[in-house]
């Protein structure tokens, strides 16, 4: 099966999380995971962090930090993922040793596309493509970004923002190499989250 996923966290972790995430990883369509709590202490973070760790080595899937590359760096997780205000992309290329993995969030443009690819970023995201509960304020992207950067940018493009089995297919038609999904497999109402990571083939 093609792993087409970019799967972020829930946006707080409970006991049932880690059993779950092992499930969901084990469908195997899952290439990165990144984990995004905005509200957790360092401490806290840490030890789920070692914990993630564990299940998305034993499925050779790609740890990403959200916004933290101290983080990333200390507990040698496979990258950080930064937004537009989540400090230097420069600094973050420094921290992190070579073969990390660095993402920016590109919002629908260009320029902060060819910023991201000249900070030697390894790969970008795109969107708010859909409404999005993950961020309801989330700026709009466009599916013209997608075939500018398919042409444009020579490495994986990442399109985020409100993405269910029914309107995946078309981002990855218009050139995106990964899909970002979160709300649709841990906040599910009719689906768990083992069921939801199905849908997408």
């Amino acid at each position: 099966m093609k792993k087409l996923i970019y799967l972020i966290s829930p946006s707080t972790i409970n006991k049932n999380f880690y059993y779950n995430l092992d499930k969901v990883l084990a469908e195997k369509n899952v290439k990165f995971f990144q984990l995004r709590l905005k509200k957790v202490r360092p401490n806290s973070l840490s030890i789920i962090s070692h914990k993630i760790k564990k299940i998305t080595k034993k499925y050779k899937v790609k740890f990403i930090i959200n916004d933290n590359y101290i983080l990333a760096s200390k507990i040698n997780a496979d990258g950080c993922h930064m937004g537009q205000l989540d400090g230097s992309i420069y600094e973050a290329r420094k921290k992190l040793r070579r073969k990390k993995i660095l993402g920016i969030t590109c919002h629908n443009s260009k320029i902060l596309a060819l910023d991201a690819i000249n900070n030697r970023a390894d790969y970008v995201a795109f969107g708010s493509f859909f409404k999005s509960k993950l961020k309801q304020n989330a700026t709009k992207a466009n599916l013209n970004i997608l075939r500018w950067a398919k042409k444009n940018i020579k490495k994986p493009i990442i399109a985020i923002g409100g993405i269910n089995n029914k309107n995946y297919k078309k981002l990855l038609k218009a050139g995106a190499n990964y899909i970002a999904i979160s709300s649709f497999i841990w906040d599910n109402p009719k689906l768990k989250p083992e069921q939801a990571i199905k849908k997408f083939k």
